[in-house]
């Protein structure tokens, strides 16, 4: 079991590895905008949706990662008085009861958007901008199958955990 959750590990941390550049991207657009904004008085909508595009993927995409190294947001009121087979037995509820139930829900009142969205290309935002919002819709059910198969792989771990 511990094999098979390395090898889901491996799709998370390659995507990770990826999206991490978006930040830099990010940032460095960011500059370029308000360069051309302030001190040429020059705006691109499309550049200014550039951002939006990134900073969405880096989230979306970034999410199973940041399951994988263990940053993710917690709650940890019960999580860090407890022993390591408590802490097992509350992440298996959390991936068994929240994490991978909402996803699946996300996934399936999601998808009837996104195969619109495809259907029709939907366009820009904005006049001018990037005529790809069915790409940024695409975002989430993306972000479902990456969590899901970051949840599946933390879920075998902590039975391991739980098993020794």
């Amino acid at each position: 079991m511990e094999r098979l959750a390395d090898h889901l590990d491996t799709i998370n941390r390659m995507v990770g590895r990826i999206v991490r550049w978006l930040a830099i991207a990010m940032v460095l657009v960011q500059f370029g905008i308000v360069v051309l904004r302030y001190v040429y008085g020059i705006s691109f909508i499309a550049l200014n949706e550039s951002v939006l595009y990134m900073h969405a993927t880096l989230f979306m995409l970034g999410a199973g990662y940041t399951l994988l190294v263990d940053d993710h947001v917690r709650v940890d009121i019960f999580q860090a008085k407890a022993s390591p087979r408590g802490q097992a037995r509350i992440d298996v509820f959390g991936h068994i009861v929240l994490l991978i139930p909402s996803m699946l829900a996300l996934l399936y009142w999601s998808f009837p958007s996104v195969r619109n969205a495809w259907a029709i290309y939907e366009g820009a935002i904005s006049v001018g901008g990037i005529p790809a919002v069915f790409l940024l819709k695409t975002l989430i059910p993306a972000f479902c199958i990456l969590l899901l198969i970051q949840s599946l792989a933390c879920l075998m771990r902590n039975i391991v955990r739980l098993r020794t």
